[in-house]
């Protein structure tokens, strides 16, 4: 039986209507049909029997069998549209509207950070990322996302493995661009003794990594891993959430600071270790609130040693238990606010309540963040424009910035 694609959902499979209601198809786009046999709810191995004049080659030979890209057969002008439509649809859910700029999208291989799935073989040891829907691993030697930096460091990850892995259990390998070098983090792995820890400490200096972490806890580090917010150098601890490309941390941060007009005291939400709050020092005096304690010391310090800004405070609050309140947040002209994916909902709330003119949203959750837009347009904000940033090619991934003023 053919089915002729209607939609596509927010994961970027396929739907269709089935004889027992919707039908998901995997690497299908608007318009086509398709067959194969339905197991569940699902299609999981279609053949596309009429393609949409918006399918392509995909670019990268390892798209059928690995699992990091799941809509590189959709051409780039598809996946522009589509992305600024699944936003356009989350907030017309809760009846609201917004004028959207044009998408920014990250281009291939930049994605400077990226976590491999490791383990020892017969043969020596396999690197990569799972199978789709599988534990497998698959190598990925070509892969066209990931920044050629990332993918140097393959013999460094190899000799990890060796060290770390076993036959029975594999490992986890984080890897992060930084001007100093690699910085690597593996979980997952063999407790280390002392002659392993020497072990590992020689291979930080053969491969020229800039720190190395086991399983939670620092190896060594030959050079703090220093990233630049706006040329602004920032070391971040262990595990701190990065911007998946550089291109993507430009695009945001541009818009942010475009959005923040001519604020001069401005409290940064859900701060992080500055990707915000240091470039807009540049201009403002600055909050930075975060729940964190480790991402505000690197932010303090890079505050510290950066030149020619202006004050900026920091705070360490969870924000989601015990949000900023009106009369904490009276003082400022403008907020921005950087939830995780659940959102913010209690900050958003009281940002109402303090009735700051100027919110600058930016969230990588469309669902949540049309949730959190229709209460701050209850409360009489506007949202003035959407900004739709694609740095997670390939992928359904949606991040934007939209801004908020009062009407």
């Amino acid at each position: 039986m053919s089915y002729q694609i209607k939609q596509i959902s927010i994961q970027g499979d396929g739907i269709t209507e089935g004889p027992d209601g919707p039908l998901y198809i995997p690497f299908a786009l608007t318009g086509e049909t398709a067959d194969g046999d339905v197991v569940g709810n699902r299609i999981p191995k279609p053949k596309i029997v009429e393609p949409s004049g918006d399918r392509v080659k995909a670019p990268c030979p390892h798209f059928k069998t690995c699992g990091g890209c799941s809509m590189q057969h959709a051409s780039d002008a598809f996946l522009a549209d589509w992305k600024t439509d699944v936003v356009r649809n989350a907030l017309a859910a809760h009846d609201l509207k917004a004028n959207f700029r044009p998408i920014i999208t990250s281009p291939a291989q930049s994605r400077r950070r990226a976590t491999f799935a490791a383990q020892r073989t017969k043969k020596g040891v396999l690197i990569g990322f799972h199978g789709r829907a599988s534990d497998t691993v698959v190598a990925i030697p070509s892969c066209k996302l990931l920044h050629p930096d990332i993918l140097a460091t393959m013999p460094a990850l190899e000799a990890l493995t060796k060290i770390g892995a076993s036959r029975k259990a594999g490992i986890s390998i984080s890897v992060t661009q930084s001007a100093a070098g690699a910085d690597v983090s593996v979980s997952e792995a063999k407790e280390a003794d002392g002659p392993m820890m020497v072990e590992l400490g020689a291979l930080v200096e053969q491969f020229k990594l800039s720190r190395l972490s086991w399983n939670g806890e620092m190896v060594a580090m030959r050079a703090a891993p220093v990233q630049a917010f706006d040329g602004i150098s920032v070391s971040p601890p262990v595990g701190a959430f990065l911007q998946a490309t550089e291109a993507g941390q430009i695009a945001l941060t541009t818009t942010v600071l475009d959005a923040m007009s001519n604020a001069k005291h401005v409290i940064d939400l859900f701060s992080g270790c500055g990707t915000f709050s240091l470039p807009m020092a540049k201009h403002a005096q600055v909050l930075a609130v975060e729940g964190d304690a480790p991402l505000l010391e690197a932010l303090d310090a890079a505050w510290r040693n950066g030149e020619g800004l202006k004050t900026v405070e920091t705070h360490k609050r969870d924000l989601f238990r015990n949000p900023m309140l009106k009369e904490d947040l009276k003082k400022f002209d403008a907020a921005i606010i950087d939830p995780p994916r659940a959102g913010a909902k209690a900050q958003c709330e009281a940002l109402c309540e303090a009735d700051i003119p100027r919110i600058v949203f930016v969230s990588c959750n469309p669902v949540t963040f049309a949730r959190d837009a229709k209460t701050l347009a209850n409360a009489g904000y506007n949202i003035d424009w959407v900004q739709v940033i694609d740095q997670f090619r390939w992928s359904a991934h949606v991040e934007l910035v939209a801004l908020f003023t009062k009407v």
